[in-house]
């Protein structure tokens, strides 16, 4: 539990740095299973696995090799880890996502991204809401940090308070790239803050939030386990977009079946359920 000036903190800037968000027990558990599927890649030379729509659930950096395996993407680890099931269902960092937006919570999606060593992977500018949009904007992005966050490896850059402005256009020339124009960015970087922090650390974020991260120039991994949740009474207006069988498991509190819900001027997306993120934003 945190005091209401921290709470004040992530209202006013869109997020919130938590340190010692997983315990050491969960850090190592969460490792171990990472570590596992990266030496399981070394023998694939393409996204393989398949989540429950079908599509890929384990996805290679190009450059991938058996010597340097580059696994950048675990979509919804939760269906095939019991570990990461375990802290998704139940760690600090849900709690203060309950004194944001609870009392009652439901899970939403969940994913791992991981720039490895001299990872080309960059993730452009943009605003998640307009990825999954709901009947109210009550979603929190937890981003727990599975390796130090450094200036080099990549970190998390994010432009406070956005969440309290527009939703950016995420179409170009007719097509959902994924990310805001470059002059959106322009107009921003200048604010940008970069969120380090030490390993079992967590970000929590606002799903409007604009946010991006930059290329891995380090010798060093930058992996994050990111795992969503939204208020109970927010409820999807399409087809999630990491599909799961735990989709609006309560996780705190309980379940009232109540819907709030707010007005948008925004066209989104019809976005392929499963589909890559980075596929999305390679269009950009």
């Amino acid at each position: 539990m945190v005091d209401k000036a921290v709470l004040d903190r992530y209202w006013n800037d869109g997020y919130l740095f938590l340190p010692d968000a997983l315990t050491p027990g969960e850090l190592r558990a969460l490792n171990d299973d990472f570590e596992a599927w990266k030496d399981e890649s070394r023998e694939q030379t393409e996204a393989y696995g398949e989540t429950l729509d079908g599509r890929a659930r384990f996805d290679l950096e190009p450059g991938h090799t058996a010597e340097h395996p580059a696994l950048r993407r675990v979509a919804s680890p939760v269906e095939v880890s019991d570990v990461y099931l375990e802290v998704m269902r139940d760690n600090a960092a849900l709690d203060v996502v309950a004194q944001l937006i609870g009392p009652n919570i439901e899970y939403n999606n969940s994913k791992i991204n991981s720039k490895q060593p001299g990872a080309a992977t960059e993730v452009k500018f943009h605003q998640d809401f307009l990825f999954q949009p709901h009947t109210n904007e009550d979603l929190i992005a937890v981003l727990f940090f599975l390796d130090d966050v450094t200036e080099e490896n990549g970190p998390l850059e994010v432009i406070p308070e956005t969440h309290r402005g527009p939703m950016f256009d995420h179409w170009h020339d007719g097509v959902y790239t994924g990310a805001v124009a470059p002059e959106v960015k322009a107009d921003h970087i200048d604010n940008a803050v970069s969120v380090y922090g030490q390993a079992g650390s967590a970000c929590l974020m606002h799903t409007r939030l604009l946010h991006g991260s930059a290329l891995n120039q380090s010798g060093r991994p930058r992996t994050l386990f990111i795992a969503e949740y939204r208020a109970e009474d927010s409820k999807p207006l399409q087809v999630n977009h990491l599909p799961s069988r735990y989709d609006g498991e309560v996780v705190r509190g309980e379940r009232t079946n109540r819907v709030r819900c707010s007005s948008y001027e925004m066209e989104f997306p019809e976005v392929p359920t499963g589909a890559s993120f980075f596929e999305q934003q390679a269009k950009a």
